[in-house]
């Protein structure tokens, strides 16, 4: 069977996989992304704060993929727990790192500007210093998420959601007439869905960010 044919017979199933695959990415980068964001305005102030963020997101990261699903198996089970712990935790780095760089990069003199018009602590993070932040932030939120996508086939192994699914049957069953179709049908959905996704920030971006601060 040809990889068109193989396409044509199993796309209802395919198109099942990408979408639970696209879901639980989405769902665990908007988790990932309050989290960094929260942790880059606590730690952002101080730089060995900022620096002990880093390193522990760093760290977490350096984590093989496959070992911290296996690790979280006996604690959460199988399914979808394991899957959203792990993806959550390796995106908060790039979010955290780029949340705390983007803060740290603003203006002194305007938020001094907003301080002497008596704007609150509060008040200056959500209307001056966020906003500016945002292109950096947005930036990590898209690294993120191709990181995620990749790592996210991974959780096949816990009986996770999926396209991984797709890739695993193939790779068990490597010498059968359609393991190749499989393999190969899984990692390029992911690469679409990578696609897709970045172009989707792109728009967000051109939507959000003012054209100055772009330029």
């Amino acid at each position: 069977m040809s990889f068109w044919e193989y396409l044509g017979n199993q796309h209802q199933q395919l198109l099942a996989d990408a979408y639970q695959h696209a879901s639980a990415v989405f769902q665990c980068m908007v988790v990932a992304t309050v989290l960094g964001v929260l942790i880059g305005i606590v730690t952002y102030r101080r730089e060995w704060s900022g620096s002990l963020a880093t390193t522990t997101t760093s760290t977490i990261l350096t984590i093989p993929s496959l070992a911290m699903i296996g690790l979280l198996i006996p604690i959460v089970g199988l399914g979808v727990p394991p899957t959203v712990i792990a993806l959550t935790l390796y995106g908060l780095l790039p979010i955290v790192r780029n949340s705390i760089v983007g803060l740290r990069g603003v203006d002194p003199t305007l938020v001094d500007a907003a301080t002497g018009i008596g704007m609150s602590r509060v008040m200056r993070l959500v209307r001056i210093e966020l906003p500016l932040a945002w292109p950096p932030i947005l930036t990590g939120i898209r690294v993120s998420t191709q990181m995620l996508m990749g790592i996210a086939a991974i959780a096949a192994y816990a009986s996770g959601p999926g396209l991984g699914n797709v890739i695993f049957r193939g790779l068990a069953s490597l010498g059968s007439k359609n393991a190749l179709n499989q393999v190969l049908a899984g990692t390029l959905g992911i690469i679409v869905l990578a696609l897709l996704f970045d172009a989707a920030y792109v728009l967000i971006g051109r939507l959000t960010i003012p054209r100055g601060i772009r330029a």
